[in-house]
């Protein structure tokens, strides 16, 4: 089982910046970021193998930057530009093998919020 800490979530202002990070209890293939926003299902922002090979939604691909660090067992989200429509609860996941979507992740973290508004 592989335990996933997520920090970073923030209360900002639009056109704010955040780096949102996550520590895996071990090494694993995939990492990857997620988020829920209200009233919306949970979706894939981006996933990044331990080979550093990134992979982005297509709608994330402009403000988001998904990045790894193998030897901490750690991944990052830097957010850029942020607006309310951000709001949500941001996931670390994790898998062994490359995230299919509609396929989800089998590994999680608790979610850390990110809030934009003025």
């Amino acid at each position: 089982q592989v335990q996933l800490v997520e920090s970073g979530g923030d209360l900002v202002r639009p056109g704010a910046s955040l780096r949102l990070s996550c520590t895996a209890s071990q090494s694993i293939y995939v990492m990857a970021w997620y988020r829920q926003v209200p009233g919306k299902q949970r979706e894939l922002i981006a996933q990044i193998t331990s080979a550093l090979s990134p992979y982005y939604a297509p709608d994330m691909i402009d403000r988001f930057t998904i990045s790894r660090v193998n030897h901490k067992n750690a991944v990052y989200l830097s957010l850029t530009n942020l607006t309310p429509d951000d709001t949500g609860l941001y996931y670390c996941a994790a898998d062994a093998q490359r995230i299919r979507p509609p396929l989800m992740a089998t590994f999680w973290g608790q979610g850390t919020q990110v809030t934009v508004s003025s």
